[in-house]
């Protein structure tokens, strides 16, 4: 599927949808963090076939995708670490779900990365506001270094979603899959966003269409697509 035949969205767009989706139509956060964590790892299981991943996390919602895609990735039997580009106590109510139910189920959340055979990249989301700093920045230049392949969810860390300007620093990423819809960003930064994925986390049609945004027939098949 041509990334460019699809509409495109900016951060602020994405932020109302999901105000939509949440407030309008009653669809949980929850459950859209699911899917993409889903999803997620079925993406790292089918392109790197890893026996083991580092998941770098943050405090939003990309990060608690993240955790989420580390819970399935751990269930399908892979060796999993959870790194945080922050404090435990700095986590929104869902991510902090997310990372709860990491902690039940005994899997390593730490704060130093290793090397492993895929890395995940779940720092920051479309809500980037200038260049990474602290140790999200730290995060972002150790995963740069890593010679294994780097998963991006929803826009490589650093990239700015909207104008696909690139920050300092910022992933470069070897795949990215990207949630709901194509982030604008996305289509102006191949060396950073690599292959790109579209994956289907149950948004509505109405939400889009609230936005005048006519939605074509994506997910026919697979809940994941690959674009080019």
């Amino acid at each position: 599927m041509k990334a460019r035949s699809l509409p495109t969205v900016t951060a602020d767009q994405m932020r109302e949808i999901d105000r939509i989706v949440v407030e309008d139509l009653h669809i949980d956060l929850v459950q859209m963090m699911e899917n993409a964590g889903r999803s997620l790892a079925e993406l790292a299981i089918r392109s790197f076939k890893p026996d083991s991943a580092t998941v770098l996390a943050g405090s939003g919602g990309n990060g608690g995708g993240g955790m989420a895609a580390a819970r399935h990735l751990v269930n399908r039997g892979v060796d999993v670490r959870v790194i945080l580009a922050a404090s435990e106590g700095s986590l929104g109510p869902v991510p902090a779900r997310q990372l709860d139910i990491l902690h039940r189920m005994g899997v390593v959340v730490d704060t130093d990365p290793r090397e492993a055979d895929v890395v995940v990249d779940a720092i920051i989301g479309y809500s980037l506001r200038g260049d990474p700093r602290d140790r999200a920045a730290e995060l972002i230049e150790w995963a740069n270094e890593q010679t294994a392949p780097v998963l991006a969810l929803d826009v490589p860390s650093g990239l700015d979603a909207s104008s696909g300007s690139v920050g300092s620093p910022c992933v470069r990423a070897t795949a990215t899959m990207t949630l709901a819809l194509p982030k604008a960003g996305l289509l102006t930064a191949k060396d950073h966003v690599g292959r790109l994925f579209l994956a289907d986390i149950s948004v509505p049609r109405p939400a889009f269409e609230r936005l005048g945004i006519a939605l074509p027939a994506l997910f026919g098949f697979d809940a994941v697509v690959e674009l080019e």
